[in-house]
């Protein structure tokens, strides 16, 4: 009902081209409402899809993410997701997406950050023949690409105004324009985005646009850190000792941890969250290897 409430308002809200004050103002409305919907559900009887099996974890904080992102597959709307670098924002994403009604489509991804302000605008758009030097033939955009699929914008807090003018105008009306022509074309694209900014605190600094926050966000969903999920730290040691403690030949290693080790990597604070504890016992199990 909370997903299908917000389906129905941002779809009705995407419809209707007013100006500027009167679009944030029920963006805000949209947003308020389904979070009211939202919270009074009891998770628990959100049913958890397959997709997701392979996030790690039983604390009850990472379950009721887990729980809210099943519930937001279901539908079309943008998804905002945030949290601390290498929290598991893309693995989210990624479950997100099979568990959704466009899991035979495309699923594509893209850092912005990655990409230079001169290239992204033709990452996303395309580009024709000539558009500009060196664009020696065209180019399908991430846009079209994904059509009727997902695309994934990781650092969506990266980007700058004007890119993110033309990202909102692609998410209000679902047409994009190549570079190099007038030309547009129609796209259906499920847009999940991620960042580990405040986005809020970047809107009253007046550097990231208002209505894409609220555009991004009608469904939001919180990655916890690790620090905030220590007894999820056995389960996680466990599954990366699983997935890198083999030998040269391949073949799984007998790796232990003892107790006192244990005990040691659930006091720390991990400030690098789950990448920095796999990048931990991929060293400690390549030095194992070699001692």
């Amino acid at each position: 009902m909370a997903v299908d409430a917000a389906t129905e308002l941002s779809e009705l809200h995407a419809s209707v081209q007013e100006r500027k004050g009167q679009m944030l103002e029920q963006a805000l409305d949209e947003r308020e409402a389904r979070l009211a919907i939202v919270e009074t559900r009891d998770p628990a009887t959100a049913p958890i899809d397959r997709a997701f099996a392979d996030i790690v974890g039983e604390s009850d904080i990472l379950e009721r993410a887990i729980r809210m992102a099943a519930r937001v597959a279901a539908s079309a709307v943008p998804v905002l997701i945030v949290g601390e670098s290498g929290s598991g924002k893309e693995l989210f994403a990624r479950a997100i997406h099979p568990a959704s009604p466009r899991s035979g489509r495309a699923f594509l991804s893209e850092n912005v950050s990655a990409i230079p302000d001169t290239l992204l605008e033709s990452t996303l758009f395309g580009h024709v023949r000539g558009a500009f030097t060196g664009a020696d033939r065209a180019r399908l955009g991430l846009f079209d690409a994904a059509d009727r699929g997902t695309l994934f914008l990781d650092e969506i807090g990266e980007m700058r105004l004007p890119m993110q003018t033309k990202l909102l105008r692609v998410l209000e009306d679902g047409v994009v324009r190549p570079l190099g022509t007038e030309r547009t074309r129609t796209v259906d694209v499920r847009l999940i985005a991620a960042t580990n900014r405040d986005l809020e605190k970047m809107v009253a600094e007046h550097s990231f646009r208002e209505d894409l926050f609220y555009r991004l966000g009608v469904l939001t969903i919180r990655i916890p850190p690790l620090r905030e999920r220590p007894a999820d730290i056995p389960l996680l040691v466990a599954h990366f000792i699983d997935k890198h403690a083999i030998d040269r030949a391949g073949a799984p290693r007998n790796v232990r941890i003892t107790r006192g080790a244990m005990k040691r990597l659930e006091s720390h604070a991990w400030p690098g969250n789950v990448r920095q504890l796999e990048n931990e016992i991929r060293r400690a199990r390549s030095y194992s290897a070699t001692a």
